[in-house]
């Protein structure tokens, strides 16, 4: 068993296909069914079940995922801590963004960041924000960016960046004039929601909380897993939602979309730069964290 094993395995694991993992670390699909068959050999077990479309992990292979990850990001943070002994900043970095920051303001960061330290090689991976929490706490990630506060005492977080969000229609829809709606109003038109895990949800459902309302009073049409989804389907006149003013940027500025405010409710929120307590951050790490706390900054519009 060796790192370069374990890596191939987790990349079979993440993306569920031996063929797309091959793709991933260039190598081929017999060549990766080779090292994951002397990786069951090792350890006595069978890791991976050979579904008619998927590769999924067994129970052994959960299990050897979990700790594989851990020893990924050992040597990484092994090599970023050497680097910057010598003076030299390089390694690999895997960091966490929920939809809206990761979608549309990280990815602008890394780039310049990228710019700055060439050595470098940052991983992004999107998810929603219960599930980068998680990833965070887990240690599989190292920080992470996401659109809600967390009441877990193990999490550090530190607002970043301010964002508003507001009722978005198409440009054809009778409210498309109107500076403000009511939220009585509201609640006899379609709505599309995010999904439960999402940063979104939970400050509309925060916010609605204070004034006594629930999501669950919206004649709710849709729930999507992606503000890209739900972006797209009010283009496509499924309903109505309430998003960032950052993800729709674009679609305002072109005339393809409105953005109204609720009357009665604060619709801005923060995005939280989020890392574990205990856990001291990589050298890396907490350069990348510097440098994206003087980077940051909203999309034009």
């Amino acid at each position: 068993m060796d790192l370069w094993q374990l890596q191939i395995f987790c990349k079979v694991i993440e993306l569920k296909s031996f063929s797309k993992a091959g793709d991933a670390v260039h190598l081929s699909q017999p060549t990766v069914s080779s090292h994951i068959k002397d990786l069951e050999e090792h350890f006595g077990v069978r890791l991976v079940d050979r579904m008619s479309r998927q590769a999924l992990p067994t129970k052994a292979g959960e299990l050897l995922y979990d700790y594989a990850l851990r020893l990924i990001a050992l040597r990484d943070k092994t090599e970023a801590a050497l680097a910057e002994f010598s003076g030299k900043i390089r390694g690999n970095l895997i960091i966490g963004g929920s939809t809206i920051p990761g979608g549309y303001l990280l990815p602008r960061v890394i780039g310049l960041f990228s710019k700055v330290y060439p050595e470098v090689r940052v991983s992004l991976k999107v998810a929603d924000t219960s599930q980068t929490l998680a990833e965070i706490l887990a240690g599989h990630l190292e920080a992470g960016v996401v659109g809600a506060r967390s009441n877990d005492k193990l999490l550090r977080q530190e607002p970043l960046l301010d964002d508003e969000m507001r009722l978005i229609v198409p440009a054809a829809h009778p409210w498309a004039g109107r500076q403000r709606v009511k939220i009585k109003e509201l609640l006899g038109e379609p709505f599309i929601i995010r999904e439960s895990g999402s940063g979104t949800l939970r400050s509309i459902a925060q916010q609605l909380g204070k004034k006594g309302r629930s999501i669950n009073e919206f004649r709710i049409v849709a729930e999507m897993g992606s503000t890209e989804a739900v972006r797209q389907a009010i283009k496509s006149n499924v309903g109505l939602s309430i998003l960032s003013s950052i993800a729709v940027a674009d679609d305002i500025n072109a005339g393809l979309l409105k953005a109204i405010a609720v009357e009665g409710l604060a619709l801005k929120r923060s995005f939280f730069l989020t890392s574990h307590k205990q856990r001291t951050p990589s050298p890396l790490c907490s350069t990348f964290m510097e440098f994206l706390k003087q980077h940051i900054q909203p999309v034009d519009g």
